[in-house]
């Protein structure tokens, strides 16, 4: 399957585009393959808190709750913690 690309005209002041190409060229990206990564980075930020925000309103607090307080279990081994 081909991908399709499309173009988009993007207007930015000097200083910003200046402290992007100098961010891309440290990375040794292209200035459209930053922006690209920044946009899509937002997008996931933004879906993730929809994500989340709407299975938060199905949340059973305390059955979450019970959950935490319940008894058993075992303590952490050798191997569970950290130096």
């Amino acid at each position: 399957m081909k991908k399709q690309i499309s173009t988009y005209p993007l207007r930015l002041p000097a200083s910003l585009k200046a402290a992007v190409a100098e961010i891309s060229k440290e990375d040794g990206t292209s200035i459209n393959q930053f922006v690209t990564t920044a946009i899509a980075e937002k997008i996931s930020a933004m879906r993730t808190a929809e994500f989340f925000a709407a299975r938060g309103t199905d949340a059973d607090i305390e059955a979450a709750r019970r959950v935490l307080r319940r008894g058993g279990g075992q303590p952490p081994g050798p191997d569970d913690r950290l130096s």
